[in-house]
């Protein structure tokens, strides 16, 4: 099997920008924050990361040893002296604020930690922003979920009602108010840390083992030779790869330095229109990937916690005012995705970290091709 880099030049992403920059990742142990790590270490970040242990055995924090050439703190959003004391000592000049309970069915189970986690845990680390100088950019990471879905074909823009009818959507909906309200109060001045939200369609890619989410249950269940059992076949969703909301959010960060007051605020960051398929075409193309398989609808669905039929993301904006596309096809998407885990499942801890490596490097090297601009030396 094949573990080697990929291209030098895959490092791209402005990489003179980020070297030497401190750069606090909270939810470094997680699926989004461990791939972010990562990319930011191979730009030459000094990343500092905040977090509780990994939720999940296996988890991407530990087969791909994140936390090498990285300074790994375990810690909860929730302990504001705790989250203080962090950014006192650390300085970061950049943060990226991604810890958080992040699964829809287990906001059912367990309302008050979602809200305690995902609402004031956001206020814990923008009370901590706004006490440290050294911070320069804040991005809050929240979700598609949002905004108040209508069940219409319509895709939602930043400017649209922000809503929820599950914990889950509802604290992310919580968290971008509370973004809003931090942005206006307090860091609305020069020389003031430039906030952004930024809201991802549904993010698929190597290295995620939540449960009740679909890609690692699908994994899951091809590995052992069994049907994959889906739960809603009929539903639409913007389906991306891991790697394209990080590159927006990177070069997003990067244009919020040079010009704090023009690129704060709200951002969607999705696929193409033409990519916002339903779960059972996605699951199709998934088992095709894997070489065998099944699907099946869930034989009784009475009794599941509600979840939204219809969801797309209008990413119009983002290609408009800082020249950002998605890079990879959902087909594609899947297919770096499917890759990921088979190449990881006897690999090495240096080998799934190389898997990784080589990954961020040829979706860099396929935005270079299509002349993102964020992509070129």
């Amino acid at each position: 099997m094949d573990f080697r880099q990929g291209p030098v030049e895959g490092v791209a992403m402005k990489s003179a920008f980020w070297s030497g920059k401190t750069v606090l990742v909270t939810g470094h142990t997680g699926f989004k924050g461990g791939w972010l790590s990562l990319w930011l270490q191979r730009l030459g970040a000094e990343v500092v990361g905040y977090a509780l242990p990994p939720g999940t055995e296996p988890s991407l924090f530990e087969k791909a040893d994140v936390a090498r050439n990285m300074t790994s703190l375990f810690g909860d959003i929730r302990d504001l002296p705790q989250l203080q004391t962090v950014l006192e000592r650390h300085r970061p000049q950049v943060v990226f604020h991604l810890a958080a309970q992040a699964l829809v069915r287990q906001s059912y189970d367990a309302p008050v930690d979602t809200y305690a986690s995902n609402v004031m845990g956001t206020v814990n680390l923008l009370e901590s922003v706004r006490h440290t100088p050294s911070v320069r950019v804040c991005q809050v990471i929240t979700s598609d979920k949002c905004y108040e879905n209508r069940e219409w074909d319509y895709p939602y823009r930043e400017v649209d009602r922000l809503g929820g009818r599950d914990p889950y959507s509802s604290s992310k909906a919580c968290a971008e108010l509370v973004a809003a309200a931090y942005r206006d109060s307090f860091f609305a001045g020069a020389g003031a840390p430039s906030l952004a939200t930024v809201r991802a369609g549904n993010v698929i890619g190597g290295g995620d083992w939540s449960q009740d989410r679909l890609i690692p249950d699908c994994i899951r269940a091809l590995a052992r030779n069994e049907p994959v059992i889906a739960r809603n076949p009929a539903a639409v969703r913007p389906w991306q790869h891991v790697l394209e909301p990080l590159s927006g959010y990177l070069w997003l960060a990067a244009r919020q330095w040079q010009e704090p007051g023009r690129f704060a605020g709200a951002w969607n960051f999705g696929p193409a229109a033409s990519d916002a398929i339903p779960v059972g075409a996605l699951l199709d193309q998934v088992v095709a990937a894997w070489g065998g398989g099944s699907w099946r609808p869930l034989a009784d669905s009475a009794g599941e916690p509600h979840e939204a039929g219809l969801l797309k993301l209008d990413i119009s904006k983002a290609a408009a005012r800082l020249g950002w596309r998605p890079t990879y096809t959902v087909a594609q998407a899947v297919e770096q995705t499917v890759a990921w885990y088979r190449q990881a499942r006897q690999a090495s801890v240096d080998d799934i970290r190389a898997v990784c490596h080589r990954q961020i490097d040829d979706y860099v090297a396929a935005a270079q091709r299509w002349g993102a601009s964020w992509a070129q030396p």
